[in-house]
């Protein structure tokens, strides 16, 4: 099992000004860093590949999927932007040895609306549309794409695994699979495990992150039996520590942290990697 942290935990957004967290990550122990794509202008793949190698740490990268991105918007240059967003992410994989770009990239974070059906439909199929084109253009540079389903208050299209498992099934791409986060599913999915069972051979990646986005261990989450589900789903890829700092106060106001999760964001990766080892390890 290799394990990851999210560059969420300290920056946002990632750039050459904060390389010194690549660094970091390897002291605390992981194995990966994941960047996350806010900023495509603020990403120089050659200073992170070399700081990378350096220090002996993987990458892999996440996206970024707000208004200006939305790969299900009814406005053609909207959509276009966001498969234009998308291309970069995956040229940055690529130049980066990830092998998958991911995040929910079917629609924009935010977007919770009241639908009718034939327009909920639309919106499905616009996004299916897109994301087939972005799947053919990752196929190109051997990268896969992982969707992310997230919760009832973030996003009003793909909310539960069987719904990411709907939207894959239609775009039709081997290289399309899911990235499972145990803070999203704690929140849509009745079993946790269960709704692991039911993706089996289709997850990318997996975020491992407490029911408050705090320090995972810290929870009430079943992780004994969430680590035999992806053992028994013979998942192979890596486990990634998601979580976001106060002190970034757009972040913070985006993602509804009001308060302190963690001594600090030191201490949260710390303790969380040790905890995922005690898990998975076991």
């Amino acid at each position: 099992m290799r394990y990851g942290a999210s560059t969420f935990i300290w920056v946002s957004p990632f750039s050459n000004k904060t390389l010194d967290i690549i660094d970091r990550v390897k002291s605390i122990g992981f194995d990966l860093i994941e960047i996350c794509v806010e900023d495509p202008e603020t990403i120089d793949v050659p200073a992170i590949r070399s700081r990378a190698a350096r220090v002996g740490v993987g990458v892999t990268i996440c996206g970024a999927f707000g208004p200006g991105r939305d790969l299900s918007s009814e406005d053609d240059a909207i959509r276009d932007a966001g498969l234009a967003y998308l291309r970069r992410c995956v040229d940055y994989a690529e130049q980066l040895g990830s092998p998958f770009v991911s995040g929910p990239m079917y629609a924009a974070v935010g977007n919770t609306r009241l639908l009718d059906d034939e327009a909920r439909r639309e919106q499905w199929r616009r996004a299916v549309g897109s994301l087939r084109v972005a799947a053919a253009c990752a196929a190109e540079r051997s990268v896969k794409l992982a969707i992310e389903p997230l919760n009832r208050f973030e996003t009003d299209l793909v909310n539960t695994v069987d719904q990411g498992l709907r939207l894959i099934e239609d775009i039709g791409a081997d290289n399309v699979g899911l990235l499972l986060d145990t803070f999203h599913m704690n929140i849509e999915e009745k079993d946790i495990p269960a709704a692991i069972a039911r993706a089996a051979g289709h997850i990318v990646e997996f975020h491992a992150c407490s029911n408050d986005r705090g320090t995972p261990g810290e929870d009430h989450l079943p992780w004994p039996k969430i680590a035999e589900a992806l053992r028994a789903a013979r998942y192979e890829g890596p486990v990634v520590i998601e979580a976001f700092t106060p002190e970034i106060r757009e972040i913070a106001k985006a993602v509804s942290i009001w308060r302190p999760l963690a001594a600090s964001p030191d201490a949260l990766a710390a303790d969380g990697l040790k905890h995922l080892r005690a898990i998975f390890e076991r």
